[in-house]
C-alpha cells in the first residue's frame, strides 16, 4: 500500500538530496582521470557507432552548429534544464504526490551514484573535444556570446575548471531527464504535462548530441544508469517494508505451546460436550470413582419421582 504522507523532515531531504548532489559534482571532478585515456575511450566510443551505423551525433551536431536558430536554444536547453527541471518535480512530488517522493527520491540518488561509478571506470571525452578532424564543432562556444556559459562546457563563464568535461559517459543529462519524464508521465492528471514529460527525455537526447556533448552511447547508458537505479531503489524499499521477524529461544516456545502464554489463563476446550486437555489427557470424569462411558454423575441425574417409587413398592408387595 502506498504512504500517503510526505516525509515530515524537510530539512532532511533537502539536506540529503544537497550532498547528493555535492557528491554529483565533486565525484566527477575527482574522476577526471588520464586526459589520454579520455580520448581513447571517446574514439572507442565513435568507432563502435560508425561500425553499427548509430553515430547519430555527427549530423545533428553538423546541423546545430550550421543553425543558430537551432544551435542557441539547444545550448540554454542544455546549460539550464538539467538544473531546474529535475529539483522542480522532486518539489511537485513532495507537495502534490507524496505518496511517490519516497521511491522517486531513492530512484533518483541510486541512479545518481551508480552514474558516478561510470564516470570514475571509464573517463570518456565528448565529441566537441575531440580534435577538429573528427567533424565535432562545440556550440557551447561558438555560441557562447549569447548565454552565460563559456567555452567549457555549460558551466558559467570563467567557472569551466570546476567542471569536469571528461565526465560524459553516461549521460545523466539523459538519465536524469528520463527519470523526469516517466515520473509526469505516471503522476500527472493533466493530459498536456504527461506530453511534456514523456518529450523532455527525447529532447534532452537531441540536445546533448547536436551540441556535441555527448555520443548516442552515452544517452542510451544514461538510460540504462535509470533502469538499473530503479532496481536498486525497489529492493532498497522492499528490504524497508519487510517485517522484522522476531526469533526466541526453542524452550520458551516449547513451553509456551503446551501450558499457554504466562500472562493468560490456560483454558481446556470443550469438543462434543467433553473437556479435553491440552496435553492429550483424558480428564477424571468420576473423582476417583469407577464409571461407565454413558453413566451420569449424581449431581447430573435428574431429580428422583417420589410417585414412580411409591407405585414400584406397591407393584413389589
Amino acid at each position: 500500500m502506498t504512504n500517503r504522507r510526505r516525509p515530515t523532515r524537510w530539512w532532511a531531504e533537502l539536506l540529503l538530496l544537497a550532498l547528493v548532489y555535492g557528491a554529483y559534482s565533486g565525484g566527477r571532478l575527482l574522476a577526471r582521470g588520464d586526459v589520454g585515456l579520455a580520448v581513447d575511450h571517446g574514439l572507442a566510443i565513435l568507432r563502435a557507432e560508425e561500425l553499427l551505423g548509430i553515430d547519430f551525433e555527427r549530423p545533428l551536431n553538423h546541423l546545430f552548429s550550421r543553425s543558430g536558430i537551432l544551435g542557441i536554444p539547444a545550448d540554454f536547453v542544455y546549460a539550464s534544464l538539467h538544473y531546474l527541471v529535475t529539483p522542480a518535480v522532486l518539489v511537485w512530488l513532495y507537495h502534490r504526490r507524496p505518496g511517490h517522493y519516497a521511491a522517486a527520491r531513492t530512484w533518483l540518488v541510486a541512479s545518481t551514484l551508480l552514474g558516478l561509478v561510470g564516470f570514475a571506470l571509464m573517463p570518456t571525452c565528448p565529441p566537441r573535444l575531440l580534435d577538429a578532424s573528427y567533424g565535432f564543432t562545440d556550440t557551447m562556444a561558438q555560441f557562447s556570446a549569447y548565454g552565460w556559459w563559456g567555452g567549457e562546457a555549460s558551466a558559467p563563464r570563467g567557472l569551466g575548471s570546476f567542471t569536469n568535461q571528461y565526465a560524459a559517459m553516461p549521460s545523466l543529462h539523459v538519465g536524469w531527464a528520463l527519470w523526469c519524464g516517466v515520473l509526469l508521465w505516471r503522476h500527472a492528471r493533466t493530459p498536456l504535462v504527461r506530453v511534456l514529460g514523456a518529450a523532455y527525455p527525447l529532447l534532452t537526447t537531441l540536445v546533448v548530441m547536436g551540441t556535441a556533448n555527448h555520443y548516442f552511447l552515452d544517452a542510451a547508458a544514461g538510460a540504462a544508469v535509470m533502469g538499473a537505479g530503479a532496481l536498486v531503489a525497489r529492493w532498497l524499499l522492499a528490504r524497508r517494508a519487510a517485517p522484522q521477524a522476531v526469533v526466541r529461544p526453542a524452550a520458551e516456545t516449547a513451553t509456551e505451546t503446551a501450558t499457554g502464554p504466562a500472562d493468560e489463563p490456560v483454558t481446556e476446550p470443550v469438543i462434543a460436550g467433553r473437556a479435553v486437555g491440552f496435553r492429550g489427557k483424558s480428564p477424571i470424569v468420576g473423582g476417583g470413582w469407577d464409571t461407565s462411558a454413558r453413566e451420569l454423575l449424581p449431581a447430573q441425574r435428574p431429580p428422583a419421582d417420589d410417585t414412580a417409587e411409591d407405585d414400584t413398592a406397591a407393584a413389589a408387595r
